[in-house]
């Protein structure tokens, strides 16, 4: 059987390039809820519940319906949603432009390998292309926008993950078959979409999403790790390295 070429990585954003959940997103959400004088409070612990729906307007919205029912929905509702999420994206870009949410392990190594090896980047996420500009631009270099040759964000598509949408789009664009791109994700609603894709996917773990289901993940790791910094491998395929590096990916792509 002909060893398949690995042609692209599809990044997820939050969590997985960086821990951007907890002390980013949820604390911009809790900053536009007082801004509009609204008496909502999103803890670490309900936030973590609400991360069960992708999209911040969703997550919103499944807040009311959920946590929040006695709360007078205004006749525009989609419009409240709409403006309160907007007000979220504004503090979330000033809070990442702190620089106090990190990379997480081997992120910039791996996106340089593959920068270096001619292995083409995308991104697939739900959150706004706003928000991934400014998480790149803070974290990597303005210039690393242009790294990615396609960047699939937020309401680009109509149904976001679970569904596979996102990772459909990002992958005609590309113009590859999915055999030939590797997904990193982070969550269960992450690698339902990926995998509904028909991607193989490399989940790295978090505080969030530690006890969620990843049955079908090629590979499922604390972190992608560096030569210096090994990752604890939690299930799936075992790299021949302590850490996940392009050649990695290839035997993935060919297991």
């Amino acid at each position: 059987m002909a060893e398949k070429e690995l042609k692209a990585l599809i990044f997820d954003v939050d969590g997985t390039i960086a821990d951007t959940e907890r002390d980013g997103h949820r604390v911009a959400f809790n900053l536009a809820f007082d801004e509009l004088g609204l008496d909502w409070s999103w803890s670490v612990e309900l936030y973590g519940k609400l991360l069960s729906v992708t999209g911040g307007k969703e997550r919103i919205r499944y807040y009311l319906e959920c946590f929040n029912q006695e709360f007078k929905k205004p006749d525009d509702l989609d419009g409240f949603i709409a403006k309160l999420h907007q007000l979220k994206t504004q503090h979330y870009t000033d809070l990442m432009s702190k620089g106090d949410i990190p990379l997480r392990p081997g992120v910039e190594r791996l996106l340089n390998e593959a920068r270096e090896q001619g292995i083409r980047l995308a991104i697939a996420t739900t959150t706004t292309p706003k928000n991934v500009e400014v998480l790149l631009t803070q974290l990597l270099g303005a210039e690393s926008l242009t790294w990615f040759d396609v960047i699939a964000a937020g309401d680009i598509v109509s149904s976001k993950k679970p569904a596979s949408a996102i990772y459909d789009y990002a992958i005609k664009e590309l113009g590859l078959d999915a055999s030939e791109c590797l997904a990193l994700e982070d969550s269960h609603n992450g690698i339902l979409s990926s995998m509904a894709a028909d991607l193989k996917t490399i989940v790295t773990i978090n505080e969030y999403t530690k006890d969620h289901d990843f049955t079908g993940a090629s590979l499922v790791l604390n972190h992608l790790g560096e030569p210096k910094e090994a990752n604890t491998v939690i299930s799936g395929y075992q790299c021949t390295s302590n850490y996940v590096d392009i050649n990695c990916c290839r035997e993935i792509v060919n297991k």
